[in-house]
């Protein structure tokens, strides 16, 4: 087959993923909602590009596994990859950078919030479970758990087999991926407390867990999830140049998202410690 015409098959198989693009569609308009009503009092801390970061995590997120993108990461590897990582590295900030707790919650009928919300997240029991949640080491022991855990071979081809659990290992890359940056960007209105150093091995170790996964199906020579040899791509790459391929964007683009930001914060740690200094 072509390339032209497994792009094609791609398309036909692909179809609208209506409760899914329901909900996102929900939750846009919903913050785009919050942010117009907080914006009247709170126009300096709500400026436009808070409003384009949330909604353009929500397209990249949709574009990902919505998307025909979706089909192709089932036949390539090396897509399936490209959508872990837009999942788990590009989408949470965004939608962080979008300060969305307090948008999201203005944009709900009063009512709903008074009544429901309010008495629920009142509970002593669910502060303390969130306060738990989104502390940085339980925060980062969650998401590279769960990225171990979902590429591990059996867990990966299961995943691929059911329609179902790869949406459940998608919800699972995003949920715990949005604790580990939260813990890191600290969107209002969680206090700024300064991290400080403390940063560092945790952006260090998670590049640490990324790279011993990447390189481990980089250079073990042979196809590691079977469900690629079950299911030839129909665009005819080699399985193993296709699996070296996807390892090398995860290990290459993973260690710019996590080294990045590590030592751009080294330098304004030194930089601050000089003028204490001095």
């Amino acid at each position: 087959m072509n390339d032209s015409a497994a792009w094609q098959a791609i398309l036909d198989d692909w179809s609208l993923p209506v409760p899914l693009t329901t909900v996102l569609a929900f939750f846009a308009l919903l913050y785009a909602t919050g942010w117009v009503r907080i914006r009247r009092t709170r126009p300096r801390q709500f400026p436009a590009w808070r409003l384009v970061s949330f909604e353009l995590g929500l397209l990249v997120f949709w574009g990902a596994v919505a998307s025909p993108m979706d089909g192709l990461s089932d036949a390539l590897l090396s897509a399936h990859m490209v959508e872990h990582l837009l999942i788990m590295s590009v989408v949470p900030p965004l939608v962080l950078l979008g300060a969305p707790i307090v948008p999201l919650l203005r944009g709900l009928p009063p009512w709903f919030t008074r009544v429901v919300l309010g008495p629920l997240l009142r509970r002593p029991w669910l502060r303390g479970f969130a306060q738990f949640l989104t502390a940085p080491l339980p925060a980062w022991l969650l998401m590279n758990i769960t990225f171990l855990a979902w590429h591990a071979p059996a867990a990966y081809d299961f995943a691929l087999e059911s329609e179902f659990w790869h949406g459940v290992e998608h919800l699972c890359f995003f949920s715990t991926s949005l604790l580990f940056w939260g813990c890191l960007l600290r969107p209002w209105p969680a206090s700024k407390q300064r991290l400080g150093w403390m940063v560092l091995p945790f952006l260090i170790g998670s590049d640490l867990v990324n790279t011993i996964v990447s390189a481990s199906l980089a250079f073990c020579g042979r196809p590691v999830y079977q469900y690629y040899v079950n299911n030839p791509n129909p665009f005819g790459v080699s399985l193993l140049d296709d699996q070296v391929l996807g390892a090398s964007i995860m290990w290459v683009c993973g260690s710019l998202i996590f080294l990045g930001p590590a030592m751009i914060l080294t330098v304004r740690l030194l930089e601050g410690k000089k003028e204490r200094i001095a």
